[in-house]
């Protein structure tokens, strides 16, 4: 068939218009690389007005870092036209007249063997492509992960992070409204604690119960995403009403998990309805996530910049205790040999004073004690508690002694096994821990003790006990709840530093909590607080079951024997003063003592032939040789040699306690004449023959 065009149109008019009402933009450039023609679909596409694109050289639509490049690509092209298609197989973008960049598909067309020295160059913008919108977007938001992942590096304090995570999710899925969650320790509200686009109820530091009918709520009871498409209709909680009258009906929520634990939950909420899909939701995660892991490694630092004070403090402790211990032998021997001058026993004022001096010393020791429990440095004896019958018994005493306006429940599994302590340190930390909820409940109120058995320390316990210790051995859990005043988080820092006290002074020493932890952390366990402001606290003791196949007997008193009359013993003591207070202590009991300042004099007193039965030693002797080598020496020169190592410095007994033979005694300053008389009494009648 032959097919003419309409009368009045020839082939030139019939391309002008294809030209102009093609879709795609249409370049003509010439051999210089000019723009000599553009279709109205280019000037849309690319920003400017036809009559500026003429005579435009084409390397103005080309980004300015390929630029170079790209004139070389177009010099080598017009050596060798030929229609190609571009863009199919790379990402391309054209420049538009604004600065801004549109990913683009490049086709080249040259006319030139129809004897025209031009290229018609078709651009199309593939920008609006789904696949594409999508991509850019995936990418996008994976920009705004990394940006957040390096500020979550840079920034040491998380307050800061809390603070940008709200900006920049709001910014990367252009909504209007992004707020964080955190849950407080009694898991019962929610704090606002940072945001962008609030209403006036959920204003920064506003506390929001965690119940499921509120969105952050519902998020933590069932710890997944959740997609709110148009809260006007949602059903399954309620919407506060002060976003749905700004505007924002449509929300996004994911929590935030520590360990598997959700502790809070971060929202974003838009104006437009059906806002978010899968792409959002897996953004939302991974900022939750990294901020989830930031905030649960600002914990942990902490943590353990807190637990090295506290070990710094326990050594400081530990040392002031040893010198105190030589101190106060000095001040309790001579009040005892003053005790029982005849002058004295018969001037009943003189008593009276030495009396209470005595019972002052006996209160400076105690004293010391507790400062040794804390820095974990006190020598522990430990075996199987019942703790279901210890818990009783505190429970009867308590009713007796207690404020009456205190009630006192028991919340006990009789099932629960017995833990592996030294008695007489975990009835003394149960009573601290008593004494402290009484004077949290000045009004009254009611104290529940409870115990149970747990598995394995909860996770934010685990970095207190070391892997050799047992971490995820089965614990005995014992728990003391008050209904009283409660802390704040800053002093629920500090509870276990030592001295440390909110008590008016004159009614505490600071050393109790401080005295359950060294306890707890001494025995292989820990001690944990979970505290509200005018709700309570709970302090929870977690003490390792003994194993099953192992039956320790708490260890009983050894009977008494008496001093053997003339025991020729070899005193060593550096300090002279405590040196000459045990010098007295000995002669009272009988002895025939020899006393050397160091164990170096003592070796060569030996050597001259000195006889001796006992050696009394202490561990510490100055710059010298220390006590166990000698006692090490002596022993093996005359094996019949009974030995008692003391100290004031309870890290020297306990590795003594470690390393002596059984049938060797270790004695704790300070200590009196009954206490030495037991030592002697023990060892000789241990003593290998």
């Amino acid at each position: 068939m032959n097919h003419q065009l309409p009368p009045g149109l020839d082939q030139v008019s019939v391309f002008q218009s294809i030209f102009k009402a093609y879709p795609d933009a249409l370049l003509l450039v010439d051999e210089g690389g000019m723009i000599v023609m553009a279709n109205p679909s280019a000037t849309e596409l690319l920003g400017y007005q036809r009559d500026e694109l003429v005579g435009l050289a084409v390397e103005a639509l080309v980004p300015d870092a390929i630029r170079p490049r790209h004139a070389n690509y177009r010099k080598a092209y017009g050596r060798n036209p030929h229609a190609r298609p571009m863009g199919t197989q790379m990402d391309l973008v054209a420049k538009r007249k604004d600065g801004t960049e549109v990913m683009v598909e490049i086709a080249l067309s040259p006319l030139k063997d129809l004897g025209f020295p031009y290229v018609v160059t078709a651009i199309r913008g593939i920008g609006a492509y789904p696949r594409v919108k999508q991509a850019l977007q995936r990418a996008r938001y994976s920009d705004y992960v990394a940006r957040l992942g390096r500020l979550a590096v840079d920034m040491r304090d998380p307050q800061e992070l809390l603070q940008e995570v709200p900006k920049m999710a709001t910014e990367a899925l252009h909504v209007e409204s992004s707020a964080v969650y955190l849950l407080d320790p009694s898991r019962l509200q929610f704090f606002v604690v940072s945001g962008v686009g609030l209403v006036a109820e959920e204003h920064l530091g506003a506390r929001l119960p965690s119940t499921p009918d509120r969105m952050p709520g519902y998020v933590l009871a069932n710890n997944a995403p959740l997609l709110v498409k148009d809260g006007r209709t949602e059903q399954r909680f309620g919407v506060l009403r002060s976003y749905l009258d700004v505007g924002l009906i449509s929300g996004l929520a994911v929590p935030l998990s520590d360990r598997g634990r959700t502790v809070g939950v971060l929202v974003v909420r838009s104006t437009q309805a059906d806002r978010f899909g899968e792409d959002e939701t897996r953004f939302l995660e991974s900022v939750g996530n990294l901020l989830a892991s930031t905030l649960q490694r600002s914990q942990t630092e902490e943590a353990l910049r807190h637990s090295q004070r506290l070990e710094s403090v326990g050594q400081l402790t530990g040392g002031i205790a040893h010198d105190f211990n030589n101190l106060l032998t000095v001040i309790q021997g001579n009040l005892q040999v003053l005790e029982e001058l005849p002058s004295i026993t018969a001037d009943p004022h003189a008593q009276q004073l030495l009396g209470a001096a005595l019972r002052a010393g006996k209160r400076s020791a105690e004293l010391t004690s507790k400062l040794l429990a804390f820095s974990r440095r006190q020598v522990l004896q430990p075996g199987r508690v019942d703790v279901v019958a210890q818990l009783y018994s505190l429970a009867d005493m308590l009713r007796r002694t207690l404020d009456q306006r205190i009630q006192i429940k028991l919340a006990v599994d009789g099932a629960c096994p017995p833990c592996l302590a030294d008695p007489g340190q975990l009835e003394a930390a149960l009573l601290n821990l008593a004494i402290n909820a009484r004077d949290a409940m000045p009004d009254g109120g009611t104290l529940t003790i409870a115990c149970k058995v747990c598995n394995a320390l909860p996770a934010d316990l685990q970095s207190d006990v070391s892997d050799s210790d047992g971490a995820s051995t089965p614990f005995v859990e014992i728990s003391l709840t008050d209904t009283g005043t409660g802390m704040s988080e800053e002093i629920k820092k500090r509870a276990f530093e030592p001295f440390f006290t909110t008590k008016e002074a004159g009614r505490g020493t600071g050393l109790g909590l401080s005295t359950v932890y060294g306890f707890a952390r001494q025995s292989r366990g820990a001690v944990a607080i979970d505290s509200t402001i005018g709700v309570g606290t709970t302090l929870t003791l977690y003490i390792p079951a003994p194993p099953q196949d192992d039956e320790p007997e708490v260890p009983q008193a050894p009977s008494a024997h008496p001093v053997p009359m003339g025991l020729r013993v070899a005193l060593v003591e550096d300090d002279p003063e405590v040196r000459a207070v045990v010098e007295r202590f000995l002669e009272a009991l009988g002895c025939r003592v020899t006393p050397f300042a160091s164990a170096e004099e003592a070796l060569i007193g030996f050597d001259a032939g000195e006889d001796v039965q006992l050696l009394l030693t202490d561990i510490a002797l100055g710059p010298g040789m220390r006590g166990m080598e000698l006692a090490k020496i002596a022993q093996a020169r005359w094996p019949a040699l009974a030995i008692i190592l003391m100290s004031g410095f309870s890290s020297e007994l306990l590795d003594a306690n470690r390393d002596a033979p059984e049938h060797w005694e270790l004695l704790q300053k300070p200590y009196g004449r009954d206490e030495l008389a037991n030592a002697i009494a023990n060892v000789t009648s241990a003593s290998p023959h």
